[in-house]
């Protein structure tokens, strides 16, 4: 019998890649599992796993909020990566560097479109472009040069390439096109949000993921469609059938949702340009106000649209979303962002409302939960980034990134009222072997994150 660093004894342990829930001792070392088995086990540490689940934490591909705020919260929601794939960074060497060494969980970047398009292009905006950036179309030679900054951000190790060409309106459909071909060179992944959305034509989401499909098959770039419950929204059914034959035919495609019938984003954004009532099926009192909670009407609108700052937009009807959470296809990933304790509930409580709610309900089974928390994002970047091939899964040599929670009492308790409220039921969370939440609390002054990267 070794003596290991931890022990966890007697828990109901998750393989969602082998599709299997046994009782067994698990035995960690330097940060990775080193033993499962029936046998009794001695390590330096121990954890009494009785009538708790064992499983790979969550690998949130969707995280804007990369800072000890949002890695605070998502951690006490069951996550041990967080990445943030759609919009990207711009420079990829100093975004990892300012976080090596001060990180609660693993975190990662894509390379992404908006902010190559907001250095070239010198746009004002921070998150967000709100100037030329969004509204200009780009010359050939400013293409090329965004082109040569995504190929410096995968030599520095990006894991993907990120898109948001909702807010890039300005964007010729020949531009993606090539930025898709940059990251068929390195074989990444492009995570999108798409150009259309709903089902009002013209753009409606039919055609946003057309363009995309027909990127991704003239590239041969793979493609991630962000939360396909907001951009697809009422036509996910449509959508699902798309991505479907489009797999059969080989090309490789994948998507998520997130389990809220609202989303968040910028009101200065090109979103909210023109008539995007119309656009949208919206009108101002489906907005909400992150400051204050408050729905907006025409004079609200207009004075917040000056000023900038995030908007809750309610839309979504809930059975579109139990579809699009059931459905085989869909990892779960949160977009979640806090900025001083404002913001939308899914950051806090995306993962844990999966398993309270959709495992409990019987909509989705454990096992399933675990594959799309943790195992399906985890293959989407493992071709890419070696890393990932020992994350989203509970087997011997594995990354021991694991949560622990008791299965009758785990359930997310954010609002949108109070967006940071922690999820109950999660006992314990550990990244690369380290807790980070111990007993339910979270262990200040440890920062065992790591920075993931791709080949480079």
């Amino acid at each position: 019998m070794s003596n290991f660093d931890l022990v966890i004894a007697g828990g109901r342990l998750i393989d969602p890649e082998a599709k299997t829930e046994i009782i067994a001792n698990v035995g960690i070392t330097d940060g990775k599992i080193d033993a499962v088995t029936h046998d009794t086990l001695q390590g330096i540490a121990y954890i009494d796993g009785s009538g708790l689940v064992v499983g790979p934490g969550a690998i949130d591909m969707h995280s804007h909020g990369q800072d000890g705020e949002n890695y605070r919260v998502q951690a006490l929601d069951g996550v041990t990566t967080a990445l943030e794939l759609e919009l990207g960074v711009e420079n990829i060497f100093r975004w990892y560097q300012e976080r090596e060494g001060k990180s609660l969980i693993n975190f990662g970047a894509s390379i992404g479109h908006i902010p190559v398009r907001m250095k070239v292009f010198n746009d004002p905006g921070q998150m967000l472009p709100l100037a030329s950036a969004a509204y200009k179309s780009a010359s050939k030679k400013e293409i090329e040069e965004m082109k040569g900054l995504m190929r410096l951000g995968f030599s520095e190790g990006a894991l993907a390439m990120g898109f948001g060409l909702a807010y890039t309106p300005g964007a010729s459909r020949w531009e993606p096109i090539e930025m898709f071909r940059v990251a068929s060179e390195y074989e990444a992944s492009c995570h999108v949000h798409m150009r259309g959305s709903g089902a009002l034509d013209p753009l409606s989401s039919i055609d946003g993921l057309s363009e995309l499909l027909a990127a991704s098959l003239i590239s041969g770039a793979p493609l991630h469609l962000v939360h396909i419950n907001s951009s697809g929204h009422p036509v996910i059914p449509e959508l699902f059938s798309m991505i479907e034959d489009a797999q059969a035919k080989g090309l490789d495609v994948t998507t998520e949702c997130y389990p809220y019938t609202a989303s968040m984003t910028a009101i200065d954004s090109a979103m909210f340009s023109g008539d995007w009532q119309s656009r949208q099926g919206l009108d101002y009192c489906d907005l909400e106000w992150v400051e204050t909670g408050e729905r907006l009407d025409a004079r609200s609108f207009e004075e917040y649209r000056k000023i900038g700052g995030m908007v809750i937009k309610h839309f979504m009807d809930q059975d579109m979303v139990d579809m699009a959470v059931s459905s085989p296809l869909t990892a779960i990933a949160s977009d979640g962002h806090l900025k001083n304790g404002k913001g939308h509930p899914r950051t806090a409580g995306t993962f844990s409302r999966i398993f309270g709610h959709y495992v409990r309900s019987g909509s989705i089974s454990l096992t399933e939960a675990f594959r799309k928390t943790s195992l399906m994002p985890a293959q989407r970047l493992s071709h890419l980034s070696p890393a990932f091939k020992k994350k989203g899964r509970t087997t011997v040599g594995s990354d021991a990134d694991l949560v622990i929670f008791d299965p009758k009492l785990i359930e997310d308790t954010a609002t949108y009222s109070h967006p940071t409220l922690p999820s109950r039921g999660i006992k314990h969370v550990l990244v690369n072997g380290t807790f980070v939440v111990k007993d339910g609390d979270i262990q200040d002054g440890l920062f065992p994150g790591k920075g993931i990267r791709g080949r480079g």
